[in-house]
C-alpha cells in the first residue's frame, strides 16, 4: 500500500484520524470501518431513496489556490443542491478523496475535515463512507437522503402556462470566480468580497425551499452550468420551450455595481449559483405568492413555460432565441 504523506500514513490512518465519527450516525447501522454501510429509513415503504453525485476537480470546480476548509464546504454544498432540487431531505453521504501526496499532511486534512462536518452537522447528514486515493486532488460526494413517494420534483413536469421561478440571486457564483482568478495574490486572507467569497464556496444548498415547493411544484432543477443551460435541460425534459424575462432576473447590487457590463451575462450563463430553477402552474400562483411574502421561500418569477416550436426545446430571451455560442459550462467543450 502507498504511503499517503512524509509522516507515513496510511489511507486508513487517514480516515481513522480525519473522517470516521466525524458526523453523527444518526440512522446508521453500520458506518466507516466496514466492507459497505447500512443505514436505517426513517419510514419502511413511504419513502424514495434519492442519490445525487458530484466530482469537484481543482483547477476546473475551484482555484488551485482555494484552502481545504473552503474546498470541503463548496464540495458538500453544491452536492446538497441536487438534493433540494428534488425536494429531499438529507440523510448520509460517501467521500472519495484524492490527494497528491504533498496535501496529504495533517494541516490540510484537519481543516478539509473541519469544512466537512460544519455542513454535514447544519443540514443534519452523516458521513458513512468512501475512499481516499493518491492522485490529482479531487473531491467525490455521493449524497443520499429520502422524499416521500410521488413527491419528488423532476426535470420533466413542467407545462405550458407554467410559471418558471428562481430561488436567490442569480450571477453571483460568475462574479465570485472571476473575483478569486484575478486576486494579486494567492492567498486566503485577501478577498474582494467576502459575501460572493461566500456564496462560490459556501452556496446555500436550498433544502428548506425545496421542501415548501414539492406539493405545488412541477419541475425543479439547480442552477449548477448557467441558467439557460439548465433550464433549457428542464425544458428538453419536459418537451417544452421557456421564455425568460430578463429585467425579472434577481441579480445582487453589488454584482451590477462593480460588473455593469457583464452581470446580465453572469446571471443567465455563468453558472455555480446553485440555486433552484422551477415551474409553478398559474393554478397554483396564488400559493406560491404567499409562500414568498411570508418569506418562507425566497424566489421570484423569471417567466414562463411555452410550446416548442419545429427546432425543438429553447430558451427565449424577452422572446428572442439565446445566442447558441452562450449556452453555459460544458465540461468536453
Amino acid at each position: 500500500m502507498d504511503q499517503t504523506s512524509s509522516n507515513h500514513q496510511t489511507e486508513f490512518d487517514i480516515i481513522r484520524s480525519y473522517f470516521k465519527d466525524l458526523t453523527h450516525q444518526k440512522g446508521v447501522e453500520k458506518g466507516i470501518g466496514d466492507d459497505a454501510a447500512l443505514v436505517k429509513f426513517s419510514s419502511e415503504h413511504n419513502n424514495h431513496l434519492v442519490v445525487a453525485t458530484d466530482t469537484l476537480i481543482g483547477g476546473v470546480h475551484f482555484p488551485n489556490t482555494a484552502g481545504a476548509f473552503d474546498i470541503a464546504q463548496r464540495a458538500m454544498c453544491v452536492n446538497l443542491s441536487d438534493l433540494a432540487a428534488m425536494g429531499a431531505v438529507p440523510r448520509w453521504f460517501t467521500l472519495g478523496l484524492s490527494l497528491p501526496i504533498n496535501l496529504a499532511r495533517p494541516e490540510w486534512l484537519g481543516q478539509f475535515s473541519a469544512g466537512l462536518k460544519i455542513i454535514a452537522d447544519q443540514y443534519d447528514c452523516a458521513l458513512i463512507g468512501g475512499d481516499t486515493t493518491r492522485g490529482p486532488l479531487s473531491v467525490n460526494i455521493t449524497m443520499l437522503g429520502e422524499v416521500p413517494l410521488q413527491e419528488a420534483m423532476c426535470r420533466d413536469g413542467a407545462s405550458i402556462g407554467d410559471i418558471v421561478y428562481v430561488t436567490g440571486f442569480l450571477g453571483d457564483g460568475a462574479a465570485a470566480l472571476k473575483n478569486e482568478l484575478e486576486k494579486p495574490q494567492p492567498s486566503d486572507v485577501f478577498r474582494k468580497s467576502e459575501r460572493l467569497f461566500n456564496r462560490f464556496y459556501r452556496p446555500t444548498p436550498r433544502i428548506k425551499e425545496g421542501l415548501e415547493i414539492r406539493s405545488i411544484a412541477t419541475a425543479c432543477i439547480d442552477i449548477s452550468d448557467g441558467l439557460v443551460a439548465d433550464l433549457e435541460h428542464l425544458c428538453r425534459s419536459s418537451n417544452t420551450s421557456a421564455n425568460v424575462s430578463i429585467e425579472n432576473l434577481p441579480i445582487h447590487p453589488e454584482v451590477k455595481k462593480h460588473h455593469p457590463e457583464q452581470y446580465s451575462d453572469f446571471a443567465l450563463f455563468g453558472g455555480d449559483d446553485y440555486e433552484l430553477c422551477f415551474t409553478v402552474p398559474e393554478s397554483k400562483n396564488l400559493v406560491m405568492g404567499e409562500l414568498i411574502k411570508s418569506r418562507s421561500v425566497n424566489a421570484v418569477p423569471i417567466g414562463k413555460i411555452i410550446k416548442s416550436n419545429g427546432s425543438g426545446s429553447r430558451v427565449l430571451l424577452n422572446g428572442r432565441v439565446c445566442n447558441s455560442k452562450k449556452t453555459g459550462f460544458k465540461h468536453f467543450e
